[in-house]
């Protein structure tokens, strides 16, 4: 058993221009802007993972955020630690929190079959990088002097086991996310937003209760499979992504596209008219630009950028 390390925390301050208000556009270069996507060149790939364009009129090329590269594993371990706490408080402004419900892992990238955990007592809102748990793959704490929840470790631990190109899950009993799940079924690719879990998402309809069994993450982790997030029947939504930022913006996207859908199937109901699907050529091809990892993470950094602004870094210390 690998002994205990205490770290001294410490906060990674990356240079963040895109913090700063972009400078309004004058009137006369409102007035020179022209349609030109017919003879744009090829964007970087970068940019085009993201659907981003990026050229000025001077022919700058300009490059879209993306998750930062870092010289030593601690400086991504901190990161890391910092955008998981920053998801916690997220996740409980948008009322996905319900007492000591609800979990966010993130693996750690120095000791990888690790992973940071939030306290079992501590609200989702309070959540700070020195609060956070490590936690090997036997359960044990490495770090920290709290107990976290058995039911988080149990789902957890098997999914960053099976999927090691997983770095980071969710799980939270989200009202639309719960409402939806009773069905036990798979969502309809009917809106933009919803090809995000294109030929991504599974149900898992085997609900025993509370999981506390390593077998059941076992089972949840296989019905995961490959895809991004799985419906938990009569139980609620896990996503996963390659950084805690893609995980955390697919679950909340996807808790949004089932109260999209709760609202689509009451109305269809009501009016008895059908809706309309989307068909799979276009699922197909929109979920290129909408459900890939770099999108993922890059979507969640405003909600980041807002929450630093908001607590004045609090989550950091």
């Amino acid at each position: 058993m690998m002994a205990t390390r205490q770290l001294t925390p410490h906060v990674f301050r990356a240079s963040r221009p895109y913090l700063h208000a972009p400078r309004a556009i004058s009137a006369r270069a409102q007035s020179r802007v022209v349609e030109v996507a017919s003879t744009r060149k090829p964007e970087a790939s970068d940019n085009a993972a993201v659907g981003a364009l990026g050229t000025t009129t001077s022919g700058k090329k300009l490059k879209i955020r993306q998750y930062p590269k870092f010289n030593r594993l601690e400086d991504e371990r901190l990161y890391r630690k910092q955008h998981l706490a920053a998801a916690y408080r997220i996740f409980a402004e948008r009322g996905f929190d319900e007492g000591v419900a609800g979990h966010i892992s993130v693996r750690d990238p120095i000791w990888t079959d690790h992973f940071w955990l939030n306290p079992l007592s501590r609200h989702f809102c309070l959540l700070r990088v020195s609060d956070l748990i490590l936690v090997n793959e036997a359960g044990d704490v490495v770090i920290g002097d709290e107990p976290i929840n058995a039911a988080a470790f149990a789902i957890h631990s098997a999914i960053h086991k099976a999927r090691p190109d997983v770095h980071a899950a969710c799980h939270a009993h989200s009202v639309y996310g719960k409402a939806f799940s009773v069905f036990g079924r798979e969502l309809d690719m009917m809106t933009q937003d919803s090809l995000r879990f294109y030929k991504s998402h599974a149900v898992y309809r085997q609900f025993g209760g509370v999981v506390l069994d390593r077998e059941e993450g076992k089972r949840i982790a296989g019905a995961l499979g490959q895809g991004k997030a799985v419906i938990l029947q009569n139980h609620g939504l896990l996503t996963v992504g390659q950084s805690v930022d893609e995980a955390a913006f697919w679950f909340m996207s996807l808790d949004k596209t089932c109260h999209a859908q709760l609202l689509a199937d009451a109305a269809a109901a009501g009016s008895g008219r059908e809706k309309i699907m989307i068909r799979e050529e276009e699922a197909a091809e929109s979920y290129k630009q909408l459900g890939t990892p770099e999108k993922g993470w890059l979507a969640f950094q405003g909600y980041y950028d807002d929450q630093l602004a908001k607590s004045n870094g609090s989550f950091l210390l």
